[in-house]
């Protein structure tokens, strides 16, 4: 068993030689920034653990913490209380703060979601906002500049006015 885990391990790390080139790690701890085993500059593709808040380049895997940030782009599930992402992301996103400066492709659930470049997938929390939508938005209050789906909520509100600016319930707009 010994045997096999060591050659499963050098495998690994064999395979991982293009990773540590690039400047991107597999895994990543931080208490906050820029107390973490890597700087904020470094793209992790694997695991990382932020115990109060950590700041990497990109992330693709799982990212967990009270406070994920996200220089660059995001690909895979973020979760913790609050999750900010600069760049794109691709995947799930879930917390009590997310907010993603471009674009969003997957699932953002928290009580606060707001991703300011497209959306495209499923929102669902207190407070949704994208600048453009291309899925479902479901919470209490719905709120897009551009509507290509379908709003379930108390407030429902379609920036472009197509065919409806704010509805209760449901608002819709399938071009």
């Amino acid at each position: 068993m010994k045997k096999k885990f060591s050659i499963l391990a050098i495998l690994i790390l064999i395979g991982s030689s293009k990773i540590f080139a690039e400047d991107t790690k597999p895994i990543q701890l931080s208490l906050f920034n820029p107390v973490q085993i890597y700087s904020e500059d470094v793209s992790i593709e694997g695991v990382r653990l932020n115990l109060i808040y950590g700041v990497n380049n990109n992330i693709t895997g799982l990212d967990i913490g009270i406070v994920n940030k996200v220089k660059g782009n995001a690909t895979g599930i973020q979760y913790g209380f609050a999750n900010c992402v600069k760049g794109n992301f691709n995947g799930l996103q879930e917390s009590i703060i997310n907010r993603t400066k471009g674009n969003f492709t997957g699932w953002q659930g928290g009580m606060v979601n707001l991703t300011e470049g497209d959306f495209l997938g499923l929102q669902t929390g207190i407070y949704n906002y994208s600048n453009k939508i291309k899925g479902v938005q479901f919470g209490l209050v719905n709120n897009t500049n551009s509507l290509e789906g379908l709003q379930i909520g108390l407030i429902n509100i379609n920036g472009s006015k197509n065919p409806y600016y704010i509805l209760p319930i449901v608002n819709f707009s399938f071009k």
